[in-house]
C-alpha cells in the first residue's frame, strides 16, 4: 500500500503544479514586456526638499541630518511620495516599488544612533544586537515599510481602476549598510560587524511589514553582497512558512564593469546558481551600470536563467552637471532598452538611478508591442 502511495505522489504533485493558477503578473510577463518604475531618490530631488521638510514636526529634534534618509519621506511627506508613484504609473509602469530601499532597523540606525567609532569603539555584532533589540528602530522600520506599501497600494489601485489595467506593488528590499561577506578590518579578515541571524531578523521584520501593507511581490534588489541577499531570501522563506502567506519574489543584482557582484564578486552564473533555489518570479540586473555596459552581462543572465529576466539600469554614468545627476536622457534610455528587447533579453524593463517618470514613459513607449523573452527555459535552450 505505502509503495503504491509513494508511486502516486509525484504524479499528484505534478498535476497540482501544472493546474495551479498563474499569478496575474506571470500572465503579463508571458504576453508582453512589463514596465517597472524609475528612481525614487532621483525624482525626490526634483521636488527641492530641504532638511526641515524631511524632519517635519515628528523628527524636528533628531540629532543627526536626515535629508539623505529618503525612506523617511513616506512618513513626513506622504503627499510627495504618492505624487511620485502616480507619475510613474501614468508614465506606464506596471510595477511600482515601495519607498523602502533602506527601511530596516540596521540601515535606519545610521541616521538615529551615534557611531561608536567616533568615540573609540567599533561596530560589531554586540553593537548590532542592540540595534536589532531597539524598540524605536524596530517600530520605525515597521511603520516605514507598512505605510509605504499602503501608499503604493492606494495609487496602484487608483490608476488601475482608471486605466483598466492591473498594476502591481513590489516591496523593495535593499542591500543594507553592512556586509556579511567582507571584513572592514584588513588586519582581521575573519571579522564581521554583524551576524547572519541579525541580518535575517532585520529583513524578516521588513518582509512582514511590506506584506501587511499590501505588497503584491517582494523585490530583493541592488544586490552587492550575495550573502546579504541570501539572508533576505532565507528571511522571506521563513516568514512565508511561519505566516502561511506567500508572494512572488523578484531578485536583482548590481554588478561592476567585470560583471561580478560588487562586494561578493560572484560571476553572473554563480549569482544565478546561488539564488535559483528561491524559485523567483524573475531575476535581473539593476543600478551600478548604464545600459550600454550592462548589455553583455544581461545577455549572459538571459542565457542561464529559466525564469523571467528584468533590467533597470542607471541612466548612464554619474554627471553632476546633468539635471538628474546622470548622463542619459529619456530618449537614450528608450533606445538602449529597445536594443535589449530586440535582443530577446528581457521580460521586465525600467530604470534605476537617474531615471525619472519621463524616462519611464519613453521606455514604455519604445517597448510597446515588443515581444518578451520566452520564459521557462534559458535562451540557449530556445536557440537550440
Amino acid at each position: 500500500m505505502s509503495r503504491e502511495l509513494n508511486r502516486e505522489m509525484p504524479e499528484r504533485r505534478q498535476i497540482k503544479m501544472t493546474t495551479a493558477k498563474l499569478h496575474p503578473l506571470q500572465k503579463v510577463l508571458e504576453s508582453r514586456i512589463a514596465i517597472i518604475d524609475g528612481a525614487m531618490g532621483t525624482t525626490i530631488r526634483t521636488y527641492g526638499m530641504k532638511e526641515a521638510d524631511m524632519r517635519g514636526e515628528r523628527f524636528k529634534d533628531a540629532n543627526k541630518d536626515l535629508l539623505n534618509n529618503g525612506d523617511l519621506f513616506s512618513l513626513t511627506q506622504p503627499e510627495m511620495i504618492g505624487d511620485i508613484h502616480r507619475r510613474f504609473l501614468e508614465a506606464g509602469a506596471d510595477i511600482i516599488e515601495t519607498n523602502t530601499f533602506g527601511a530596516t532597523s540596521i540601515s535606519q540606525s545610521e541616521f538615529f544612533v551615534d557611531d561608536p567609532r567616533e568615540h573609540g569603539g567599533r561596530k560589531d555584532p554586540e553593537f548590532y544586537q542592540k540595534i536589532i533589540d531597539d524598540k524605536f528602530l524596530g517600530d520605525l522600520a515597521w511603520e516605514i515599510n507598512e505605510q509605504s506599501a499602503r501608499q503604493c497600494r492606494e495609487w496602484a489601485d487608483r490608476v488601475a481602476n482608471q486605466s483598466g489595467r492591473q498594476r502591481f506593488v513590489a516591496g523593495a528590499i535593499g542591500p543594507l549598510t553592512v556586509s556579511l561577506s567582507n571584513s572592514p578590518d584588513a588586519d582581521d579578515p575573519g571579522f564581521r560587524v554583524v551576524t547572519f541571524d541579525q541580518v535575517k531578523t532585520a529583513y524578516a521584520q521588513q518582509v512582514r511589514a511590506l506584506i501587511a501593507g499590501g505588497s503584491d511581490l517582494l523585490l530583493v534588489e541592488t544586490i552587492f553582497d550575495s550573502l546579504n541577499a541570501k539572508a533576505a531570501l532565507v528571511a522571506i522563506r521563513e516568514v512565508f512558512d511561519e505566516d502561511a502567506k506567500e508572494l512572488p519574489i523578484m531578485i536583482s543584482a548590481a554588478v561592476g564593469r567585470g560583471g561580478e557582484t560588487m562586494i561578493s564578486a560572484q560571476t553572473i552564473e554563480a549569482f544565478w546558481n546561488a539564488v535559483e533555489n528561491a524559485k523567483p518570479l524573475s531575476v535581473g540586473l539593476n543600478c551600478s551600470l548604464g545600459p550600454d555596459l550592462m548589455y553583455p552581462f544581461l545577455e549572459e543572465l538571459s542565457e542561464k536563467a529559466n525564469v523571467a529576466v528584468s533590467s533597470y539600469p542607471n541612466a548612464g554614468l554619474p554627471n553632476p552637471l546633468s539635471p538628474t545627476g546622470f548622463d542619459l536622457n529619456p530618449e537614450d534610455m528608450a533606445r538602449f532598452l529597445g536594443d535589449f528587447a530586440r535582443g530577446g533579453l528581457i521580460n521586465i524593463a525600467g530604470g534605476c538611478c537617474g531615471n525619472t517618470p519621463e524616462h519611464i514613459a519613453a521606455i514604455a513607449k519604445a517597448l510597446e508591442g515588443k515581444a518578451p523573452r520566452p520564459i521557462g527555459r534559458a535562451r540557449a535552450e530556445v536557440a537550440a
